[in-house]
Parts: structure tokens; sequence; C-alpha cells
């Protein structure tokens, strides 16, 4: 399936200059999202993985469908003071500022598998970020993957050494 046919170009969003991929209308289409499910599973099914994290606010649509399908936890990465419980933080470099990104202390056992996944990878410092969360908290990166992959911003490169998986390349 092309799955490209079901991503929306919004020019100039969130700001001039950005060409916003939306995922929306792969989200509407029943078979799109299935199809997109079924890839991820098959690819990461069989590998052990106990918990799956993924960030807010597009990874929490894929992230608990694909950790029910391959029997695991989830937990989810947030923006600070958006957790109940205790958690962890980390400030992270942006290419116009900072932000910060926080997972509950007890998200992810020592030794734990780990899935992380997004919608999107772009630079990679939201998906760094995360992966330096879960690594804290004594959790094993057995694999990232994103629906969006976006080369030319090679978020690649901050995450080197880790298994990459991605469905659509811009």
């Amino acid at each position: 399936m092309d799955l490209k046919k079901y991503i929306r170009d919004i020019p100039d969003f969130p700001k001039r200059g950005i060409l916003f991929r939306d995922i929306t209308p792969l989200l509407r289409a029943p078979e799109a999202l299935r199809y997109t499910l079924d890839r991820f599973v098959e690819h990461y099914e069989g590998q052990g993985i106990q918990t799956v994290v993924s960030m807010e606010a597009r990874g929490f649509i894929i992230g608990p469908a694909i950790a029910a399908r391959l029997n695991a936890g989830f937990s989810p990465v947030r923006k600070p003071g958006k957790l109940p419980y205790k958690a962890r933080e980390v400030t992270y470099d942006l290419e116009y500022g900072t932000d910060t990104l926080a997972i509950h202390e007890d998200a992810i056992a020592k030794g734990e598998k780990v899935l992380l996944l997004d919608d999107l990878l772009a630079t990679g410092g939201t998906m760094a970020a995360s992966v330096n969360l879960v690594e804290q908290l004594g959790g094993v990166v057995a694999g990232i993957g994103f629906i969006i992959e976006l080369t030319a911003l090679k978020g690649r490169d901050k995450l080197g050494g880790y298994e990459i998986f991605s469905l659509i390349s811009y």
C-alpha cells in the first residue's frame, strides 16, 4: 500500500517555511491505519518487546494500539507537569531553543526491552531525549519506529546505533 497518498502536506505550519506532514488522513482511512499498525507489529513481533514508549501527542495514537498487539505495556512521554506521579525529566536542544520531556519514574523496569514509537522523525531531538529517559530508567532500547521519516533533516544521526524502522520516507 502506498501510504504517502494518505499524508496531507500543509505548507507554513506551524510556522512559515515548514511543510507539515499530516497523518490525519491516514488515521481516518481504516485500511491505511490497519496497514500501518500491521507493518509495525510484523516488524517487531517476536522481539520480546515488554513496553512501548511514545511521545505526546501523535505518538499516543499509535503507541498503545501497537503495544496491545505486541502484548506489551505502554508508557507515555509527556511535557513537564503533565504526569501525576514522580517523573524523570530531560531537557534537550531544539533548533530554536530548548524543550523538556518527562516520564514516570516507574514507567520502565531495569533491563526491560523497550520499543519507542512516534509519528515522525525530523531532526531527532525529541526521540533522542526519549531514548535518554528510557535508558536513565534502565530500559534497553530494542527499536525505534516512525510512520514518517524526513531524511533530509538527518534525524537518524542523533539516534546512531539503534535499529530504526520507518514506513514512509521523504
